[in-house]
Parts: structure tokens; sequence; C-alpha cells
């Protein structure tokens, strides 16, 4: 087994799929963000060399406001990873997205407000270009792949990202439709921010649960049936995700090599002036920008 230069991270449903489909060695990795979400399982699945993470942890304990992204972001980053395809439950915006379809995300509003979302907080500034939050050549690989498994792949989508735990109203969902918005979900942002920042290939693969509150449910339908049909939803677009993921991964490392659009992110993000920067900063925050403070990188 190789360095893992692509990383999955689970979320709800699919990252408890994995972690039992697949062997491999737990990796506790420190950060100067804090844990990650948990240990990380790097093994070799669907014939290339992985490390996953779970989001929200052994058992599901983190809710969305509680991942620690950052400290995510960076453990994967320190163990070679270098493309993330990640997974997250979402509800449909949009009448044409369908429970148990899959959306690779192309565009995202965020509505998140309590995260730590930039690495770069203190005594270092930098603004990457987020024009396009999700690698558009990642995106492409996943669409191709999308041909050869069963399931409904959407090529596009527009995810908004709320602060969560609880759900939208039925004016927040209306408003979010108004907004252009495809998919609501609660952990997009700031993990595709972050993987920017650290660059990091990131795509986002939605799998779709049910429709927001802004479509009535069928009167008088029992409320536990409501929800046994949403986890079994969840279950099917689980197996969807999966079987994109198996599909993709073999095209995806033998193209690892190749340029890709963000691999120098950093390159025209950083606006403080490298002399003025404290060396303990630019120790702090080697791993991500530590080569553009070296004499040999202009």
């Amino acid at each position: 087994m190789g360095t893992p230069r692509i990383g999955i991270i689970g979320g709800t449903g699919l990252g408890q799929t994995l972690a039992d489909e697949v062997g491999g060695r737990q990796v506790q990795v420190e950060t100067p963000f804090g844990l990650p979400s948990g240990p990380i399982l790097v093994t070799h699945w669907a014939g290339a060399d992985v490390a996953f993470l779970s989001r929200h942890g052994p058992g599901h304990l983190l809710n969305p406001s509680a991942v620690p992204y950052r400290a995510n972001i960076w453990a994967l980053k320190s163990l070679g990873v270098t493309h993330i395809v990640a997974s997250g439950a979402t509800g449909s915006l949009n009448e044409r997205i369908a429970p148990r379809d899959l959306v690779l995300c192309d565009q995202v509003i965020d509505k998140t407000h309590k995260r730590a979302a930039t690495f770069f907080d203190e005594g270092l500034v930098a603004h990457v270009e987020f024009a396009e939050p999700f690698c558009p050549k990642l995106r492409g690989l996943l669409t191709e792949a999308a041909d050869s498994i069963k399931a409904k792949v959407h090529s596009a989508g527009t995810y908004v990202c709320m602060e969560g735990p609880q759900f939208s109203t039925v004016a927040e969902s209306n408003m979010h439709r108004a907004w252009g918005g495809d998919l609501i979900g609660m952990t997009a942002m700031p993990e595709a921010k972050l993987a920017r920042e650290a660059e990091i290939s990131y795509a986002l693969v939605a799998l779709v649960t049910d429709y927001d509150c802004w479509r009535p449910h069928a009167p008088g339908k029992d409320r536990a049936l409501l929800m046994h049909e949403i986890l079994e939803h969840l279950k099917a677009a689980t197996d969807n995700g999966v079987a994109l993921l198996r599909a993709v991964l073999p095209p995806l490392a033998d193209r690892l090599d190749e340029p890709w659009p963000y691999a120098d992110a950093l390159g025209m993000a950083i606006w403080s002036d490298k002399n003025a920067v404290d060396p303990a900063v630019v120790q702090r925050l080697d791993l991500l920008a530590g080569r553009y403070f070296r004499p040999e990188v202009s």
C-alpha cells in the first residue's frame, strides 16, 4: 500500500458503509487545529490507495457545526492527499432532483456563521479564488464515471449550506429555492473552502434523501413512516454513492500526476508582506504555505 493521494470524506450513511466494507490501518493525526473527527482509515480500495475519514466521527456524535473541519483537511493533507471526493446527505429544493439521486455540485451558497472557515486567521492573510468552489476537472471525471452506474446522477447543482442543526422553515426553504438553490445541506462549508486553501482538488457528491419542506408531504402521512422512508432513501443513495466512488477511483488514480487546477491555489493568494510574517506563523502553517516562503519560490 502506497501513500494515499485520494481522500474520501464520508457523511451521513456513506461514512459507516465504507468503514464497514474495507480493511486497512487506522491513523490518528494531530494537527495545529486539534484532532480530526476520528482516526483516518488508510487502505487500498477499488484499485486506489485512499485515506477515508468519517466526517461526523465514530458513532456519528459530531453535529455539523461541531465537525473539526480545519483539523480534518489538515490531517488528510499531512498524509499526502491531493484530491478529495466528499459526500453528504441533502434535501432537494428542485422538483427534478428526486430522493435517491446523486448530484455533482458545481456551486454553493454559504449560510454558515459559527465555523472557522480559514487556516489563515492570524498573522498571515490569504485570499484564494473560489468562483468555482468544486474542482471542475474532478467533477468531469465523476460525470464520466456516472455513465457506468445505474443511479440517476445530475452533473451540476447549487448547494445551500445552512448552519443547522435544525432544519429549515417553509419560508426559508422557499427563499432558498428563489435564490436558485437545488439542494440544502449542512456540511459542504467550510470544508470546500479549506480544501482550496490546502491546494486540494475537492468534489462533492450530494446524496438526496428527501424533498425539503417547501414540498408538502402527503396529507395524514405518519411521521414514523415518513422517517423510515427518508432512511430508506438515504440507504439507497448511499449505495449509489459507493457505486460512483468505485467507478471513479481507477481513472482518478491514473491521472493524479496530471496538472490540476488548484495545485497552486495559494500562489497568488498570499497578500501579506512575506518579510513581515512572523517565522513562527510560517512554521505553524508550513504544510500549507511553507513552500511560498522558501527562496526558490517567488
